[in-house]
């Protein structure tokens, strides 16, 4: 009787069927989507705490500021917010898939068969003969019987086993070169600053010649806001009455209605006045915020 492959056969189907691109890309499908998740969120973290719109849409740093004491006044430091908080750049950096199958088939088949065969004949007869002196008689006797025995037995098993071990391994990773020069522009400008801002003028003093109409001096100014942005627009400019009274007369923001000559430079970092000899023996206050500075022009 020949050998049953039946199981055999069904163990070598089930080897064939295991589906190794799924268990093998499965679990690296699932690491790329993974790491694309961790990068959304650093974007998100980075937008969410230290990015944020301003009034005309543009997307400006968040600064952190604080004000304290040096040399008896009061200074602001403003710090960009990405600068003291840690970036989640968490990413996989070890990916382990150990896959074990275990396919176990088993065959076995036996077969009996058994044969007898038994005869017992006879034959019965009688026969005499009878002579003067003898007398012989003769008996026979004979039976047949025949038997048949068989006896098959099969059986066969088979069983599968799927082990798979999946180690993943993720950490803070390096920043990228690109946030690392970001952050690298937004240390180098922590800066401190006044308080009330800071007023700068190129000249206190101007001496002009009350004769001379074609004379002109200059004042350049600009103004530091208390969160470290240069806004020149601020800047006003009033002239300082004989009763202490001011009275404003230019206006860097207002070009309307200026008595004095008042331009903005072509970087809108500061403003240019300019005075002659109309302006002779006269003060004037420049303004912008809390600050503010005296200019006088003298006559030579």
């Amino acid at each position: 009787m020949p050998i049953d492959s039946s199981a055999s056969n069904v163990a070598t189907n089930a080897l064939q069927a295991i589906p190794f691109g799924s268990v093998i890309g499965g679990p690296l499908k699932a690491c790329i989507d993974a790491q694309a998740q961790a990068a959304q969120t650093t974007w998100d973290f980075i937008r969410q705490v230290g990015l944020t719109e301003d009034e005309n849409g543009k997307t400006r740093a968040i600064n952190v500021q604080f004000e304290y004491i040096n040399g008896g006044r009061r200074m602001m430091l403003n710090i960009p917010l990405l600068t003291i908080v840690p970036i989640p750049y968490i990413a996989i950096d070890e990916i382990d898939i150990n896959f074990k199958a275990s396919i176990s088939a088993s065959s076995s088949q036996s077969s009996e068969k058994t044969k007898s065969l038994a005869v017992d004949s006879g034959v019965k007869a009688k026969a005499s003969v009878r002579t003067l002196f003898v007398k012989a008689s003769a008996e026979m006797h004979c039976n047949v019987s025949s038997k048949k025995d068989s006896k098959a037995t099969q059986e066969s098993k088979y069983s599968v086993e799927y082990t798979m071990d999946v180690h993943v391994h993720a950490g803070q990773d390096g920043m990228p070169a690109g946030m690392a020069k970001v952050l690298e522009i937004l240390n180098s400008s922590v800066d401190t600053v006044n308080a009330k801002g800071e007023l700068s003028l190129s000249d206190n003093v101007l001496y002009l010649d009350k004769s001379d109409k074609k004379t002109v001096q200059t004042v350049v100014a600009s103004f530091r806001s208390a969160d470290g942005v240069l806004d020149a627009k601020q800047i006003k400019i009033y002239e300082l009455k004989s009763n202490g009274e001011e009275e404003l007369v230019a206006d860097a923001e207002s070009k309307e209605n200026n008595k004095l000559s008042l331009r903005l430079a072509d970087s809108e970092e500061s403003v240019v006045c300019e005075f002659n000899s109309e302006n002779v023996n006269r003060n004037y206050y420049f303004k912008a915020g809390e600050c503010k500075s005296l200019v006088s022009i003298m006559s030579k």
